[in-house]
C-alpha cells in the first residue's frame, strides 16, 4: 500500500475511554505492585503463598527454587516492601501471608471492563 492509498484518520475517529484512566496518585501506588511482580521468582512467591488458605513457611517456599535462602529472602522482601504480603517472626522461621486489601486493589484494575 503506497502512501496515497492510506487511509485518511480523521480527529476524534475513536471511541472514548470507557473509564477514566488511573489518575497519576493511583499509578505512583500501583507501580511498586506491579514492577515486584515483574519478576518470575516474585511472582511464583506470591502465587504459592496465595494458594495457601492462610500462612505459609519460608522453609515450605525455599526448596521450590534453585536459589539460595539470601535471594528467596531478598525476593520476599521486595515483595513485602510492596504491599503484596506481610510476614511475622516465630523462634527461627518467618511466615508469610497475603495482604488481601493489596491484592483485590490489583484485582479491581485488572477486571475492568
Amino acid at each position: 500500500m503506497s502512501i496515497q492509498e492510506l487511509p485518511i484518520v480523521e480527529q476524534g475517529c475513536c471511541a472514548g475511554l470507557s473509564a477514566a484512566p488511573l489518575s497519576v496518585e493511583q499509578a505512583a501506588e500501583l507501580a511498586p505492585m506491579f514492577k515486584a511482580l515483574g519478576d518470575p521468582v516474585r511472582l511464583r512467591l506470591l502465587s504459592m503463598i496465595a494458594s495457601r488458605a492462610g500462612e505459609v513457611c519460608v522453609c515450605e517456599l525455599t526448596p521450590a527454587f534453585d536459589l539460595s535462602q539470601p535471594t528467596i529472602s531478598h525476593h520476599l522482601k521486595l515483595l513485602r516492601q510492596a504491599g503484596l504480603i506481610d510476614c511475622e517472626r516465630r523462634g527461627t522461621w518467618v511466615y508469610y501471608w497475603v495482604r488481601p486489601e493489596t491484592t483485590d486493589k490489583l484485582a479491581a484494575l485488572l477486571a475492568r471492563p
